[in-house]
Formats: C-alpha cells, sequence, structure tokens
C-alpha cells in the first residue's frame, strides 16, 4: 500500500493567517493541491488536523482517499501530530510523510521515493539540501509511536539509517511559512498573476 501521512495542523503563525485553505493556482488551494499531488501516486492520506479541523473535516470528510485523524494537542508541536498520524496509517508498509503546505510538489518525486525504497529512511535532496517528502520504512511507525518525549523524527530517521536521493526539483523545499514564501512561490506558479 503507499500511504502518505500529510500534517495541516499548526497554527500558521509565521504566515500571519492560515495558510492551508490560501488560493493555489487553479488547484482551490494549498492543501487542495497538496493533496491532489499526494493522491496522483498514493492509496491512501492520512490528513492530521489540529487548528480549525472542523473547517478541514467539512471540507474533506467526503474526499475519496483522505483519512481524518484530528490532534486535539496540536499546540504541542509537529511531533504530537506525527504521533497523531501514525496511528492511522496501516501497520506494515512504508509511508510518506509531507507538510500540507508544500503544495507544488510534484507526484514524479514520490514515484522516485518509491522506486527507490529500502530499510533506511529516504529523503529527496536537491540543490544541495534535504527536502519532502520524505519516505520511511515501516518500523518508523512503530519507533514514532513508542518515542520519547524530547525526541523528534530526524532524530529517529538517523537512528534507523537515512540515505538520500538526488531529484531534480526545486520544489522539495517549497514550503510555505510566510507571506513572501507564498508570494513568490505563487508567483512562480502563476507568472503575471497578482492576489
Amino acid at each position: 500500500m503507499k500511504q502518505c501521512l500529510m500534517l495541516a495542523a499548526g497554527l500558521s503563525s509565521r504566515m500571519g493567517q492560515w495558510k492551508m485553505l490560501l488560493p493555489w493556482g487553479d488547484s482551490g488551494c494549498v492543501l487542495d493541491s497538496a493533496l491532489d499531488n499526494a493522491l496522483a501516486f498514493c492509496e491512501r492520506v492520512v490528513l492530521v488536523t489540529g487548528f480549525r479541523g472542523e473547517t478541514l473535516r467539512q471540507r474533506y470528510a467526503a474526499r475519496s482517499g483522505v483519512v481524518l485523524c484530528h490532534n486535539p494537542d496540536y499546540v504541542q508541536g509537529m511531533f504530537s501530530s506525527l504521533r497523531c498520524g501514525a496511528r492511522a496509517l496501516t501497520p506494515g508498509h512504508h509511508f510518506f510523510m509531507v507538510p500540507g503546505d508544500m503544495p507544488a510538489i510534484h507526484p514524479g518525486i514520490y514515484a522516485a521515493l518509491w522506486r527507490h525504497r529500502g530499510n533506511m529512511s529516504l529523503v529527496p535532496f536537491c540543490n544541495g539540501g534535504r527536502g519532502h517528502p520524505v519516505l520511511l520504512p515501516p518500523v518508523l511507525r512503530e519507533h514514532i509511536l513508542n518515542a520519547g518525549p524530547q525526541d523528534i523524527l530526524r532524530q529517529l530517521m538517523e537512528r534507523q539509517g537515512r540515505k538520500t536521493l538526488l531529484v531534480d526539483s526545486h520544489t522539495i523545499h517549497q514550503d510555505l511559512d510566510t507571506p513572501s514564501q507564498y508570494r513568490e512561490a505563487y508567483e512562480r506558479l502563476t507568472p503575471g498573476r497578482t492576489f
């Protein structure tokens, strides 16, 4: 099974407004596009909600391939959302992990990572840096669920073993944390269009 854990629980504090439903080209919004890209390759996306979870539940509850998982403890940070989503994953299968604020990742990135899956975590690499989505082996689900309070995903990946896969797409770095990042990414998507 090809499954993906997508995180959309945060407050978007650096953006100054909630970013998940910001407009994104012809796709509707940022999160619509992130889901479209993941579902173009994956059979199932576990979408972790938190802040404004009811809004996302109403929008995506009936969407084929999307399983909603609400994290009531989202203010505790990303790892709490990761753990919440891990509980909803099907055990024994590799899984992707990607933030919901990365609307430009091409489905081919998911496919390339999948072709190289193995016993170690696999991270796309482009222009001198690692990005998302990451592809995690089945055992990482158990490590996430059993992690201590000080653990973070990067440490768990390094303990299990992590390698990179060279890809030719800067979109693996293109998360939308600030208004300027959103503006620049949107203008690359739709040259000449303002918002």
